[in-house]
């Protein structure tokens, strides 16, 4: 029996050509983007749970609050915590809390010139690094001893893809590299590439000791912050109970700690990436809405394309009534016609789950490049294929129930003697599940304009300063650059094309400090603060074109602003006390050993991306050794004649340094890069969304034109148009997609408004958008419908009423 229901479901899918297409590439597609949403999801998920120990590392959350004297502030929310924090926090974690095994700490990465021969390169992720790092983290030492290689003074370990830049096939333990023509480091360590799911990656760790040795007063500073620390506990230990104690850990640590002005708190490795509200990260963080909305989108277009299987089934059972009756009749059970039905059903889905597979492995590679992540490549999909399968069969299972329980209940005599009909249930759930589908997919269509709405915001508003033109050369604060930094900018300068250029130690978008700095309130006590820090020269104003709220700007005119001036924008301003930004000129300022007054207010600009409000800033200019970039201002024409001449210019005032560029924009937009490629994701998963519905409605109207052949032959004897026709057959399915959109249109504005609540500067909702995707959704349906209704108005009357 079981080989005569195969016989059967094939020559059953063979004579319904069409409608087998239809249904095998609308679950198949179905299945391939949830396959595929699916990777992604466990990519999200898999970020660092690679380490043996993962559920027992913890890192150290720091807050550096300002107190009112005589105050004791409260325990920080979370977003006041940031993962950057100050060094005497790690030994002193060690000595307080027994229960901790290991701690290891790391240093912002830093930008170092490597040389060995003529192989020369800036390198701009190289960390300091403890020496337990090895006890915490499962990272593989390719050579090397794991428990040595970070003890070392001058030690470094390099990871397998920088050991081979230098090196090549050549064993790296124990040779030599020189960095930034200064000091030389032994390769102690040649580690395993640091895998792509990490929240944070480095190119080469070198010994903690050895940074100690450059500025040991900074590990016993409390108020400096530059380190990174992570730690380990026994697999028993008590996270909860460690928390309870870090006021205790604060009073008995931290200078004046028991006031509030320094709190900690601990996170589990495995929140660092999705769940993590601290600031400062180490390196990527990604988005647990993201998820969330992919989940979604998964979920959907799997229940669109169910819904399409199952429409298409319930829709053909009726054709098949009377082969039910005869069968019944010669005596077939009903057991044996519901096994028939749901058999035909799970071959349909299992052909549909080996499509969906090929499929998903064809567009694997293009998915992995527009979201940037490995996805684990056809390993993956291997992986998940037993779950495809199981997905396949409950489709299979659900999508037959319905046709095998109502056909296999038929009555023979009735349906023998025509008296049958579809019932009107039938017909009202198909109704209802394309009203379902159509709501989805104009909810994923309104989503993705208000998606693209809020990217083209971030990236087209204005920021507060010039950034076209802009062309960064970043030379790692070289020495002997900076020695001689004025002329090397005079020398930029006097090329034809170059309108301005300056020196700073920051540009927006990139790595910034933050600094203890005290300015005299309103009520004219010395109030602290922790803005970030810009420190630049006196052309960094001028040529980024940032405006003044109040003040002046820095001059070579006034002799004390090499000193004793400072400049903040309008955020600091506030954060000190003064709504008024004029107020706070002639105020007095302490930042870093420096004291004199506030002459300047800037407008807030945009130095980090849009994902952030503008926080305070103090710009103070840098002395030379502090700068790490100059740049200049360039007319539009021929870049690459200008930059090849730029160059030849860089090479004769540095030539020990490469000439290594970025434009501001490109470089500034990358930190949209992740957006861009979600964008891109939900845009390609929407409109696939759009194809599966269009698909399912496009067998229906071909099932209700074939039910309506003889109607249609009538009307047209009897003078009915074509278009009248058409629109005959057309109305009942767009009646449908009109009711989704009243359903569609309010649930994806609710939705999109709580999407929208993350951005601190976010686009307004636009009826446009939602209309937009109505219209879309309609026009598509009425095309998709009318293609065949067209065609079946345009058959002959004649060719309609054959009697067979």
């Amino acid at each position: 029996m079981l080989k005569n229901y195969f016989i059967i479901a094939w020559r059953s899918l063979l004579r319904n050509k069409i409608y087998t297409v239809i249904n095998i590439t609308g679950l198949a597609v179905g299945l391939c983007c949830c396959l595929l949403i699916t990777l992604y999801i466990r990519e999200e998920l898999s970020y660092d749970q690679y380490h043996e120990h993962a559920p027992n590392i913890y890192r150290v959350l720091q807050s550096f609050r300002s107190p009112e004297k005589g105050a004791r502030l409260q325990a920080p929310a979370p977003g006041e915590y940031q993962v950057w924090g100050c060094a005497p926090v790690g030994p002193a974690l060690r000595e307080y809390y027994p229960e901790v095994q290991h701690v290891t700490q790391f240093t912002s990465p830093n930008t170092m010139l490597l040389e060995r021969g003529d192989r020369r390169f800036q390198e701009n992720n190289i960390t300091f690094a403890d020496s337990a790092t090895f006890d915490i983290f499962s990272w593989k030492l390719l050579e090397g001893n794991p428990a040595l290689a970070l003890k070392e003074l001058n030690g470094i370990v390099l990871t397998k893809s920088l050991a081979r830049k230098y090196f090549g096939e050549e064993a790296a333990l124990g040779q030599m590299l020189r960095v930034d023509n200064n000091f030389q480091v032994i390769v102690t360590g040649v580690m395993e590439d640091i895998p792509a799911n990490s929240h944070f990656s480095f190119d080469a760790f070198i010994s903690m000791n050895t940074f100690r040795k450059f500025r040991p007063e900074i590990f016993g500073w409390w108020g400096y912050v530059d380190f990174y620390t992570y730690f380990r506990l026994p697999e028993n230990a008590r996270i909860k109970k460690m928390e309870a104690r870090t006021s205790d850990f604060a009073a008995r640590n931290v200078p004046d700690g028991e006031n509030g002005w320094y709190a900690m708190t601990f996170e589990p490795l495995s929140d660092a990436y999705l769940y993590s509200k601290a600031g400062r990260q180490p390196g990527v963080t990604g988005s647990l809405s993201n998820v969330y909305i992919f989940a979604s989108v998964a979920v959907f277009i799997l229940l669109i394309a169910c819904i399409n299987f199952m429409n298409l089934s319930t829709a053909r059972s009726m054709e098949r009534a009377k082969e039910v009756g005869v069968r019944k009749t010669v005596g077939a059970l009903r057991r044996s016609l519901v096994y028939q039905f749901l058999t035909e059903s799970v071959i349909l889905s299992f052909i549909s789950a080996f499509v969906a597979v090929v499929l998903a492995l064809i567009a694997l590679p293009l998915v992995q490049e527009l979201s940037a992540k490995t996805l684990g490549g056809p390993a993956a999909v291997k992986m998940v294929l037993p779950w495809v399968l199981f997905a396949a069969s409950v489709i299979g299972l659900l999508a037959g129930s319905y046709p095998a329980l109502v056909l296999s209940g038929f009555r023979p005599a009735a349906v023998l003697k025509g008296k049958f009909k579809a019932s009107t249930s039938g017909v009202l759930l198909r109704k209802g599940l394309v009203v379902v589908q159509f709501s989805l997919s104009i909810a994923l269509m309104a989503g993705t304009a208000v998606v693209l709405s809020q990217l083209d915001h971030m990236r087209s508003s204005d920021l507060g300063f010039e950034k076209d033109q802009m062309l960064v050369i970043d030379y790692g604060g070289d020495a002997d650059v900076n020695k001689k930094i004025e002329a090397i900018k005079d020398a930029l300068g006097r090329h034809p094309a170059v309108k301005a250029a300056s020196a700073s130690r920051a540009v927006p978008g990139t790595f910034f400090p933050n600094a203890h700095t005290e300015v005299e309130n309103p009520s004219g006590e010395m109030q602290a603060g922790g803005p970030s820090l810009y420190e630049i020269d006196f052309d960094f104003v001028p040529t980024y074109g940032i405006e003044m709220a109040a003040g002046r700007a820095y001059s070579r005119n006034f002799q004390v602003d090499s000193t004793q001036t400072m400049l903040l924008n309008e955020a600091a301003a506030k954060l000190y006390g003064y709504a008024n930004p004029a107020d706070i000129i002639g105020r007095k300022f302490s930042q870093w050993g420096r004291e004199g007054v506030v002459v300047g207010v800037v407008k807030d600009f945009h130095y980090q991306s849009l994902h952030r409000k503008v926080e305070p800033l103090a710009l103070r200019l840098a002395p030379n050794e502090s700068l790490n970039n100059i740049t200049v201002k360039i007319e539009g024409g021929n870049y690459e004649k200008t930059i090849a001449e730029l160059q030849a210019i860089w090479k004769t005032v540095a030539p020990q340094r490469p000439f290594l560029y970025t434009f501001l924009d490109q470089s500034f937009g990358q930190q949209y890069k992740a957006d861009v490629q979600f964008t891109s994701i939900f845009g390609i998963f929407a409109g696939l969304t759009i194809f599966i519905a269009c698909l399912g409605l496009f067998g229906l109207a071909t099932y209700a034109t074939e039910q309506r052949v003889k109607e249609i032959g009538i009307r047209k004897v009897l003078g009915a148009s074509v278009a009248g026709i058409a629109g005959m057959l057309s109305s009942d399915f767009l009646k449908l997609v009109v009711v989704s959109m009243l359903i569609a249109i309010p649930a994806s504005w609710w939705a999109m408004s709580r999407w929208l609540e993350t951005f601190p500067y976010r686009v307004s909702l636009s009826w446009w958008m939602f209309a937009l995707a109505a219209v879309l959704a309609l026009i598509i349906a009425l095309v998709t419908v009318s293609f065949k209704a067209i065609r079946a108005a345009m058959i002959s009357p004649i060719s309609s009423l054959r009697s067979e």
